[in-house]
């Protein structure tokens, strides 16, 4: 798959009959490099995978917005460019529901950001070791059956040393109780992903069907 709107790296599924896309958004100073070799890991063999770029250069890598207290201008923009994404994504042939959208850091804010206000429901949506920008502003804008029928995989690290996890802790019960299908996990971790995490999402993105 080509993708004109952001650069990526396009991984097909080692079994070609099968149509799931997972969308992978990197975090701050990464790349889609850095996430080659999670389809490896996960062993789906039906996982078709996309890693998209971030428009911003950081250092040595990317980011999808600026540091704060200037995000939210960035989030917007980033926000749009993947609006952009996914009606390629869509043209190409995968529908909404065989789409998973996953992040890491500021990736996990995208997914969050993005996914609740994409007006099509996804398969599922997994944000690894991020929060969110406005909570309030994201359920009054969000989608409301993408509250109601999403299903939403949200993990954290308690020994995070970049996002304290307490804050994390904090919106993701808000967003449950307001009526998110939030499936909240702490992992003995830092800012980073894990085996044990990862053998859960392998379990979560099967259970999808």
């Amino acid at each position: 798959m080509k993708i004109q709107k952001l650069k990526s790296i396009w991984q097909p599924a080692p079994d070609r009959s099968m149509n799931t896309l997972m969308v992978i958004l990197h975090g701050r100073g990464d790349s889609p490099e850095g996430f080659k070799t999670f389809q490896e890991e996960l062993g789906i063999s039906s996982l078709n995978c996309l890693l998209l770029q971030a428009p911003d250069d950081y250092y040595t890598g990317y980011s999808w917005y600026d540091l704060p207290p200037n995000q939210l201008p960035g989030i917007i923009r980033s926000r749009q460019l993947l609006n952009q994404v996914f009606e390629e994504i869509m043209n190409s042939g995968f529908r909404p529901d065989q789409v998973i959208l996953f992040g890491f850091s500021q990736g996990c804010l995208m997914t969050l950001d993005f996914g609740s206000r994409f007006p099509h429901l996804l398969k599922g949506y997994i944000g690894i070791s991020g929060y969110c920008y406005d909570a309030q502003a994201l359920l009054h804008e969000a989608v409301p059956h993408v509250i109601h029928q999403g299903k939403w995989l949200i993990t954290h690290g308690t020994h995070d040393d970049v996002l304290p996890v307490e804050i994390t802790r904090q919106q993701m019960q808000m967003l449950a109780n307001e009526g998110f299908k939030m499936d909240y996990r702490e992992y003995r971790k830092t800012h980073t992903i894990i085996d044990e995490e990862i053998d859960f999402i392998r379990e979560w993105i099967v259970g999808l069907g």
